[in-house]
């Protein structure tokens, strides 16, 4: 058998080495692969053995506003300016939101309220009981924080629709409102007279 030579010796040396440093690495990494498929967790709504409530799903904490969900302009979500209802609109009233108003108010309102909003609607025509005309001397002096109200919370046999409309769509729609009211009292000389021969013609909801 030849002797073995020191360089040969070195190179075995450093095989061993690299061996030794190969199996603790994967000794090492398999055990932080373990411990992350072991980390203490809860299956969302499964039961806690830990909370005194035994729900792993832990309420928010009082006082959290989720982001972007801050509200505070009072008057814009609640109507109220104190304890008085909002009387002048919260946001610029454009053509654009007239145009969102109207659509709302045709999707939510119109069914009881009509078109016009006359409280002849064709629910109310098929025995629902009739809500009162947005033409009345009380709701078209009514500040405009009544009608965003009613819309969030409901009135008489009216239900709230605060889940069916954001507080956007809602002034979209009081803004429309008043829109309305304005068109069936506003005197003729209000029309340019160029669209006066439109008045004429069969109003919405009316038939030709």
């Amino acid at each position: 058998m030849a002797p073995v030579t020191i360089v040969q010796r070195q190179a075995a040396v450093r095989a061993a080495w690299l061996v030794a440093s190969a199996l603790v690495s994967v000794f090492v990494l398999a055990g932080c692969r373990q411990d992350m498929h072991n980390q203490p967790k809860y299956i969302p709504l499964r039961e806690s053995g830990f909370f005194a409530d035994g729900r792993s799903e832990r309420p928010l904490v009082p006082g959290t506003v989720p982001r972007g969900e801050l509200r505070e302009d009072t008057p814009y979500y609640t109507g109220l300016v104190g304890d008085k209802l909002v009387d002048a609109f919260p946001t610029p009233v454009t053509k654009d939101l007239l145009k969102r108003g109207r659509e709302r108010f045709d999707i939510y309102c119109a069914p009881c309220h009509s078109a016009l909003g006359d409280g002849f609607g064709m629910v109310a025509r098929r025995g629902y009981l009739r809500p009162p005309s947005f033409h009345d001397d009380r709701l078209r002096n009514a500040p405009l924080g009544h009608f965003y109200r009613v819309m969030t919370y409901g009135s008489g046999a009216m239900p709230d629709y605060a889940q069916q409309i954001s507080p956007a769509d809602r002034w979209a729609i009081v803004a429309y409102i008043r829109a309305l009211q304005l068109s069936q009292a506003a005197p003729v000389s209000d029309v340019p007279e160029k669209d006066r021969p439109l008045l004429n013609q069969p109003q919405r909801g009316e038939k030709k």
